[in-house]
């Protein structure tokens, strides 16, 4: 498809002849149509595909918890439960597998009765450790215990 480039700023042909029809409507406040794309061609605003993954898959709620818990060792899906409080089992379920999707965590299976299941960090998932430790460095340092609330001053 050919763009157009303005301002290092990529614009189809559809997202210009749409702002060209628009242009009687100007008081008007317009959604973008999803449909076009516009994409920045300066290099500088690039993010890398991988980093965004990774952020995607690392930042998604209670994940970086999950993997603090299992920096400990191999756990099993009741321990998991207990020790991330507030983590319902469905998000706990979806969480691990997307984890063992991506190669982070193993799942291993006991056949006994009654079936036993851990999980544990693979080596992939065990490069991650630095990572954690320095969010929780961070942590330590920049955020304010959520036990602790201020004081307001009655005035």
């Amino acid at each position: 498809m050919l763009y157009f480039s303005i301002h290092n700023v990529s614009y189809s042909p559809t997202l210009i002849w749409q702002h060209t029809i628009r242009r009687g409507r100007r008081n008007m406040a317009m959604k973008p149509i999803l449909e076009t794309t516009m994409t920045q061609t300066s290099n500088a605003s690039h993010i890398c595909p991988k980093y965004e993954h990774a952020i995607q898959l690392l930042g998604k709620r209670w994940t970086g918890l999950l993997l603090y818990a299992l920096l400990e060792g191999p756990q099993r899906f009741c321990e998991l439960t207990s020790t991330v409080e507030g983590l319902s089992d469905r998000v706990l379920s979806d969480r691990l597998r997307e984890l063992e999707i991506e190669g982070i965590i193993e799942r291993t299976v006991y056949p006994q009765i009654p079936v036993r299941v851990e999980y544990k960090l693979t080596d992939k998932g065990r490069a991650l450790e630095p990572v954690v430790q320095a969010i929780h460095q961070w942590a330590e340092k920049w955020i304010t215990s959520p036990d602790v609330s201020p004081v307001l001053s009655a005035e």
